[in-house]
């Protein structure tokens, strides 16, 4: 009979054979507890208590038991998984947006299975759907902050358990979004409360539906409040473009009030205008978006308009486990409240 490795005594061998043979019921004899018992820790369930699942995980370890995952999905008829589409993962609100979505699926017991897009086409979002499709998931997630470049309106595969975030897709689709244009009037609005005659807008790139709503917001609360909207200037959300913007209205003598559409702008702007002579708040009141978590450490301390983005993610997963519920697709917006975070980079203008 031939010898099991040097070194290895049969034990790899034996841990494998034992890990093929462990079933269930193995684990539950084990740990002196159901078989019940044993499948609610494995799916992560709740009603089990600490000492009982520390028991559970032990035998399991012991016996080198793994559950079938395939087989449960087949069982339960889901996959506990749910898929994110994104076009990019290089601006904040992506990135935090995300993060929110994994944990609060995680919260619910769910996976999440990434799928970026490279182009923002009608295309390649149909394509990305038959990919989830092959990695099983139960539901989709799609965060859309911008334009497709292909088609005038999202268009989604029918029959697919879908929530929308930061989009105009309307009533067609659930949507999930921050109050891009509330937390755009409290912008202005405190501005104008300063006493600032007018509020410059540094806004993000064309082809974003976030910096479209709030330039869009920005134009119509001072024209509710009878003053002139002076000439939108654009950046593309990165410090870099802010600081070149702001080069540009540090140049403008009548400019005393900024509203950067993100904090990362509004840190550029801060730079040009502190290089140019022109001080915050003294000279120039800015603004941002977002509230990131770095916007109290700048210099001065940035005034901006703080996004829930947990409760966004909360809310996405929130309408797709509804549906997968109700076995119904949803329509309708949620718009997810915003607060101004004041700090110190606002003040009255200047003396004339």
């Amino acid at each position: 009979m031939e010898s099991p490795p040097a070194g290895d005594g049969g034990t790899g061998t034996r841990a494998a054979r034992r890990a093929q043979r462990a079933s269930m019921a193995d684990v539950a004899r084990l740990a002196g507890v159901s078989a019940q018992t044993v499948s609610r820790v494995s799916n992560g369930y709740p009603g089990v208590t600490e000492d009982t699942r520390r028991e559970v995980l032990a035998a399991m370890k012991q016996l080198g038991y793994r559950p079938n995952s395939a087989a449960r999905a087949l069982k339960r008829g889901e996959f506990r998984t749910i898929g994110v589409i994104t076009f990019t993962l290089s601006t904040t609100g992506n990135v935090r947006t995300l993060e929110a979505i994994a944990t609060s699926a995680a919260h619910e017991g769910y996976a999440v299975t990434l799928l970026p897009v490279a182009v923002p086409t009608q295309d390649e979002v149909r394509g990305a759907f038959s990919r989830l499709g092959e990695l099983a998931v139960d539901a989709v997630i799609v965060i859309m902050e911008v334009h497709l470049l292909d088609a005038a309106a999202l268009s989604l595969p029918p029959h697919v358990q879908v929530v929308v975030a930061d989009s105009d897709a309307g009533d067609r689709y659930t949507v999930v979004d921050t109050d891009q244009a509330g937390g755009t009037r409290d912008a202005v609005d405190h501005l104008l409360g300063l006493g600032h005659r007018t509020v410059w807008h540094l806004a993000g790139p064309e082809g974003s539906f976030a910096a479209q709503r709030r330039a869009d917001a920005w134009h119509a609360a001072l024209t509710e409040a009878g003053r002139v909207p002076p000439p939108l200037v654009r950046g593309d959300w990165s410090a870099e473009s802010g600081y070149r913007a702001g080069l540009a209205l540090a140049a403008e003598g009548d400019c005393t009030a900024v509203f950067a559409a993100n904090d990362q702008m509004a840190l550029g702007l801060l730079r040009a205008l502190h290089e140019k002579g022109r001080r915050v708040p003294d000279d120039v009141s800015v603004i941002g978006f977002d509230d990131i978590p770095e916007a109290g450490e700048f210099l001065p301390p940035l005034t901006t308009v703080h996004q829930d983005f947990a409760e966004v993610g909360r809310r996405c997963v929130e309408g797709v486990l509804r549906q997968m519920q109700q076995s119904a697709p949803g329509r309708g917006t949620t718009l997810v409240p915003t607060r101004l975070v004041l700090r110190r980079s606002t003040a009255p203008p200047p003396a004339r």
